[in-house]
């Protein structure tokens, strides 16, 4: 690693530790020949991918708004937040490696549904209410049979 105070070629290691929930190494080094020390860091890379819209706009994918729509989802559900980014960093990890860099929100929303219908049922049809844009109350009845549990405790509407 080059000495940014004086360009030195080889500076020297004089502690590393984990940091950023073990993401990223942070190392102390120090110049043999300017006596600098200064600190760096060696970061797993980032994946970046984008989202394609049913309206066909692409746009960045945003943890926080993933974040946010599960919570929305999970509200009053014995859910943790640790479990919310362990599944979204599941996902996440799938799409990498896949090696996609513009996933349908179709799919990506599929991807959570799956996930969250291992996690609870109820907040897996609060999400599915949203994503699926229900338009009436057969819609939500045909998805409540298809979640299982409560699939003889539905009633369903006669014609």
């Amino acid at each position: 690693m080059r000495c940014p105070e004086c360009g030195h070629e080889d500076t020297r290691v004089l502690e590393s530790r984990l940091s950023h929930e073990g993401r990223a190494v942070r190392r102390r080094r120090n110049c043999p020949d300017c006596n600098y020390r200064f600190t760096t860091y060696e970061r797993e890379e980032d994946f970046i991918f984008q989202i394609k819209k049913r309206d066909g706009r692409i746009e960045a994918y945003m943890r926080d708004k993933a974040i946010r729509s599960l919570q929305v989802a999970c509200q009053k559900r014995p859910i943790t937040i640790d479990q919310l980014e362990g599944l979204l960093a599941k996902i996440e990890r799938t799409v990498q490696d896949d090696g996609e860099r513009v996933v349908s929100s179709e799919k990506f929303g599929g991807m959570i549904l799956e996930r969250l219908n291992d996690l609870d049922k109820v907040a897996y049809v609060r999400f599915a209410s949203v994503y699926k844009d229900f338009r009436d109350t057969d819609q939500f009845l045909k998805e409540l049979q298809l979640v299982g549990s409560l699939k003889n405790e539905i009633p369903t509407k006669s014609h």
